[in-house]
């Protein structure tokens, strides 16, 4: 029977698709992990224990239907498994790549808890649907009837692109108007390829535009188009701009040369591996070979910052972070990842200033943990008489990112923003302070996951769909 093909946790230890060596892996930007084979897929997928109250599937953001595609897979039902995977998640490959999965899906598969090790829920997705594209199965949207209605989106990210998804697949038409030359936000020019590939974003950005998704780029919307000329364009507008503004490093020297930001180090070295002219790289302002690196900061960001310095032929990398490893809010899978490849972690460590006009030293603040802070985490305390030096070539910030100021940038009046920044969004529907205009992704809920920004966009999607069916079904009663 079929079935017999699951419940394996006890006879099938966990497995994940082999790892490149690390000796072998900082010499390029490949994805480091294998694929699996189509029997070991099935195998995995086979350890899952059906559980009547699936964990995984709650902690997904996008509630996927997790033990279903498991199960399907240990049965060879592989174009059954997509097509239950992809009902749910606009980029399940892409998931399956960039997700925390410890933090989310598989920090709370029940046999984990049980000792028995988790299922291996990302690898299996990124298996799925790397088949199908395979296999053909992927194919651009064709709406069974179009739609007169337009949306527009400002932002080409993973929440703008899931919301153009569910809205073509209506028959909408849609526009997206980006600031980049390419599609794809974050996904394409700021998370490395050796996490995920460049060719994966890129075939679902001409999924799209197959799918009759127009694109718009190298449009700063403010400056080389206004906001309200989208809105007058346009039946509804989304805003997904995800959040750019990287946070300020406040210490003595922090202007010094050689100083850079996280998201212009990652965009710099993303755009040499899709071979453009990067004038920074080149001058080697933006390129770590040869370089004593620091990174500071504890966040993913951070991590894609110290493996790509790597890469780059580094001399040495070190990453300051001012918490313990326990309480560091990035993936301990990518922390694992980086210690193999050569980097070191200074812990209770902040920066407390800088020397040279063009840095050449960092001096370091030892620090210890004290009680909870607002937020439940030991607040980091320093510890006196306790600090160092340490000598850098170049110094990255990965502090993490902040909203811009949209409605001064746009030169919109009424766009309501928190106090943080954020755009002022109905929770469910992302309905903002103006008729016909929704948010969805970062720029709501700050800088987040890639998972979550699917989510809010698919749900933007849905409220935008009923906004417009409400509209047509106005103009008729007329």
């Amino acid at each position: 029977m079929a079935e017999e093909k699951m419940l394996k946790f006890v006879s099938v230890e966990r497995s994940m698709p082999e790892k490149r060596p690390p000796m072998l892996r900082r010499e390029d930007f490949g994805e480091i992990y294998a694929d699996y084979a189509r029997d070991r897929a099935g195998e995995q997928a086979g350890r899952c224990s059906q559980c009547g109250v699936p964990y995984c599937q709650t902690h997904c953001p996008l509630h996927n239907n997790i033990p279903d595609w498991l199960r399907l897979t240990a049965q060879g039902r592989l174009r059954e498994a997509w097509e239950i995977s992809q009902s749910t998640n606009t980029f399940p490959e892409i998931c399956g790549r960039i997700c925390p999965q410890d933090r989310l899906c598989e920090g709370n598969c029940v046999i984990e808890q049980a000792g028995h090790g988790t299922v291996t829920i990302g690898s299996v997705e990124k298996f799925i649907t790397d088949t199908a594209w395979d296999e053909g199965w992927v194919e651009p949207v064709s709406p069974a009837q179009e739609r007169p209605e337009s949306v527009g989106i400002i932002g080409a990210g993973p929440a703008g692109m899931a919301a153009a998804d569910m809205l073509r697949q209506a028959g909408v038409q849609v526009t997206i108007y980006d600031r980049y030359d390419r599609a794809g936000g974050l996904m394409t020019y700021g998370i490395p390829g050796f996490k995920l590939e460049k060719d994966v974003v890129m075939r679902r950005v001409k999924q799209q535009q197959d799918g009759g998704v127009e694109f718009v780029l190298n449009c700063t919307v403010g400056e080389d188009l206004s906001f309200d000329a989208i809105r007058g364009r346009h039946d509804a507008v989304l805003i997904a701009t995800g959040v750019y503004k990287t946070r300020d490093l406040v210490a003595p020297g922090s202007e010094a040369g050689g100083i850079v930001r996280a998201i212009d180090y990652l965009t710099a070295s993303n755009r040499k591996s899709f071979g453009d002219e990067v004038p920074e790289f080149d001058s080697g302002e933006l390129d770590a070979r040869g370089k004593r690196v620091v990174v500071i900061g504890g966040g993913d960001t951070a991590m894609d910052c110290v493996r790509t310095a790597i890469r780059q032929g580094a001399e040495s990398v070190k990453c300051l972070y001012r918490r313990d490893k326990a309480n560091m809010p990035g993936s301990q899978r990518e922390v694992a990842n980086a210690e193999e490849e050569g980097v070191e972690f200074a812990w209770l460590s902040a920066p407390k200033g800088f020397a040279g006009d063009r840095v050449e030293t960092v001096e370091i603040h030892q620090m210890r943990l004290g009680p909870p802070d607002a937020t439940g985490r030991r607040a980091p305390e320093l510890v006196e008489g306790a600090d160092y030096s340490e000598p850098v070539d170049l110094v990255i910030k990965a502090l993490g990112f902040e909203p811009e100021d949209l409605p001064q940038l746009w030169g919109t009046d009424g766009l309501e923003v928190t106090r943080w920044g954020t755009v002022r969004a109905e929770f469910g529907t992302g309905q903002t302070s103006l008729d016909g205009v929704y948010a969805a992704g970062d720029i709501v809920r700050g800088a987040s996951l890639v998972v979550w920004a699917i989510r809010d966009g698919r749900e933007c999607a849905q409220a935008i769909l009923d906004y417009l069916g409400q509209g047509a079904a106005a103009v008729a009663a007329e």
